[in-house]
């Protein structure tokens, strides 16, 4: 039987796995870094600019209403759209605070 001297140098080489394996891993942290972590800082963001808000803001909806909170409920807003109209809307459809109220006197 004759073994060709490929199939010999191919035979033991634990050190190619590694370097075939490696692209991947290169590949992953880029991706973790380019995709994956700023997509997490703004959904961080993002929640804690919910959980902020509070009567008297400007707040821009996801349908691209502007209106005012008047009311803050758990898991809904009261948001004033018109003088009189006043509308409820799911905390995280909001996309933008637009201007913050001031703080009323004595509480926080």
């Amino acid at each position: 039987m004759l073994i060709t001297p490929a199939y010999a140098q191919a035979a033991g080489g634990s050190g190619d796995f590694i370097f075939q394996i490696l692209p991947f891993l290169l590949i992953f942290v880029i991706m973790y870094f380019l995709i994956i972590r700023p997509q997490q800082k703004r959904a961080k963001d993002h929640r804690e600019m919910v959980s902020a808000l509070r009567r008297g803001d400007t707040v821009v909806t996801g349908g691209g209403l502007i209106g005012k909170v008047t009311k803050v409920e758990d898991g809904e807003l009261q948001v004033e759209l018109a003088q009189g109209m006043k509308v409820k809307v799911v905390r995280s459809t909001i996309t933008e605070v637009r201007s913050k109220s001031e703080p009323v006197g004595g509480k926080k």
